[in-house]
């Protein structure tokens, strides 16, 4: 698949942190309901006066419905002499058009070979949760799940190790038709604050639909008691659903990073992450 940059266009990034709570996630969908994509294009053809043009972005990693983010990233191609004309100024009149509760904070010319999606080489999400008896703090309610059993963090952890490298994540991924559910999970721990709420860090090369909220329902189950922590580990290895296996609700969630190599390697990047994951067997020695 090529990616080349059409002539008399250049590529921008774009640095973008949204609240989530009252978007149906990420990308642009029929029926009109409001997205992230489709708010942040509506307001660059708006300010750039494309009237009869929409610029399309292409996402680090699409949110679903409720799911915030920090540091999301996405591009655009857009002509030379737009961008040269309203570039000054862009970042302004945006922040001007789009509601509260999004923002692009940054727009640069990206070097050769950027592709905010498949140029990635990780994603970091964040997970945060309470047990406290009295519940959620009520400014903070549509960022924090409210877990109502006591949670031994050190359990949680300990589960989390067992899940660690390169798998197969059927077992914690709602399935695509012709979708791999190979990842590498780079990152997986928890620690509670002083002010008690717990933050999982999660991150990983790329993540499947569901991933995150279902890793962490595995591990709020050991957490509390209901399953020790080598049962996240069995799950993991039997390869399918478990009906025990809970996908927590979104607003927890919030993409806080997403990593890419070197200039100069982005472009192998980019092509390397377009190939379909498979799992080392006998007789095969690397990626399909």
């Amino acid at each position: 698949m090529s990616d080349e940059v059409q002539p008399g266009h250049l590529r921008i990034r774009l640095d973008v942190s949204y609240d989530g709570t009252d978007f149906h996630g990420w990308a642009k969908q029929a029926g009109g309901k409001r997205t992230v994509q489709g708010e942040i294009e509506d307001a660059l053809r708006t300010v750039t006066r494309s009237r009869e043009k929409t610029y399309e972005l292409t996402v680090a990693g699409r949110t679903d419905a409720g799911v915030h983010a920090r540091g999301q990233v996405a591009h655009v191609d857009l002509p030379v002499e737009l961008w040269a004309e309203h570039r000054e100024k862009l970042l302004k009149r945006l922040a001007g058009r789009l509601a509260k509760d999004v923002r692009v904070w940054r727009l640069t010319e990206a070097p050769a070979g950027f592709n905010a999606r498949f140029s990635a080489i990780w994603r970091r999400y964040a997970y945060r949760v309470t047990d406290n008896p009295g519940g959620v703090d009520p400014l903070l309610r549509n960022h924090i799940l409210w877990h109502d059993w006591p949670l031994d963090v050190d359990a949680m952890n300990e589960a989390a190790r067992g899940l660690l490298g390169e798998h197969d994540f059927a077992a914690y991924c709602k399935k695509r038709e012709g979708a791999t559910t190979i990842r590498t999970l780079q990152e997986l721990s928890l620690q509670r604050g002083p002010d008690g709420i717990i933050t999982a860090t999660v991150r990983a090369d790329a993540f499947c639909h569901n991933m995150v909220r279902s890793l962490i329902g595995a591990l709020l189950f050991v957490g509390d008691g209901h399953r020790t922590p080598k049962w996240p580990g069995k799950v993991l290895a039997a390869g399918v659903r478990d009906s025990a296996v809970h996908v927590v609700r979104p607003h927890g969630l919030t993409l806080e990073e997403v990593g890419y190599p070197a200039d100069d390697l982005l472009a192998a990047r980019n092509k390397e992450a377009r190939n379909k994951r498979s799992l080392p067997s006998a007789g095969c020695c690397g990626r399909a």
